[in-house]
């Protein structure tokens, strides 16, 4: 469903990562590992079509996403470095507002979303008054209210504790279970020696 063909990235003369060709299907669940520097985060922003390859092509159903960018991001959730919570807006209305967006609204399911990431009794707190790690569980929550069928995660679990974790692992796994894809990046320990999970190491040229 998704293919990364012959991709090469090369950033200030150093080649991050050259002839990258793999493959996702539904129900995969994939690492990106590597050290710092070896180009993670660049590599999940050329797969959801926010950066730029210096040479190969990321494909969607068979056809390049330059091709069919609607259809594409109809399918993606892309979560970066940055929570993308705006500061003014309470959880609640962060989480209504790109419900919204998506076409769809369900306010039950936001309160369900933000108990499950542990932000019960601060839904109606502005986000600039929440914590960092407050902020990444507002956006993380989007994760119980998206029907995106491939989620392309850059270090979620920033600033996430060991509960918060073992949650994430649930939903991730709750995801591919369900025909979904995952493709993510972690300093952290997660799914230690789980079946499902897959990994594709990067290393610094």
């Amino acid at each position: 469903m998704l293919e990364v063909k012959q991709l090469c990235c090369v950033r200030d003369d150093r080649v991050l990562f050259d002839a990258l060709t793999f493959s996702l299907s539904p129900g995969d669940l994939v690492q990106v590992e590597g050290p710092n520097g070896a180009g993670k985060t660049t590599l999940l922003r050329i797969i959801a079509g926010l950066g730029l390859a210096d040479s190969g092509e990321v494909c969607w159903q068979q056809q390049t996403i330059t091709q069919q960018r609607d259809v594409f991001y109809r399918n993606l959730l892309f979560l970066g470095h940055t929570p993308g919570v705006k500061r003014e807006l309470t959880a609640f209305e962060n989480l209504s507002h790109a419900m919204q967006m998506h076409g769809s609204y369900d306010s039950d399911a936001i309160w369900q979303a933000l108990a499950k990431v542990g932000l019960a009794g601060r839904e109606d707190i502005p986000a600039g008054q929440l914590s960092a790690g407050q902020n990444r569980r507002v956006a993380l929550a989007r994760l119980w209210l998206t029907d995106r069928r491939l989620w392309i995660l850059d270090e979620p679990l920033t600033a996430i504790d060991k509960q918060g974790v073992k949650v994430l692992e649930a939903v991730f796994e709750r995801h591919v279970n369900q025909g979904g894809i995952v493709l993510f990046t972690t300093h952290q320990d997660m799914f230690v020696d789980h079946p499902l999970l897959r990994r594709i190491r990067l290393g610094a040229q």
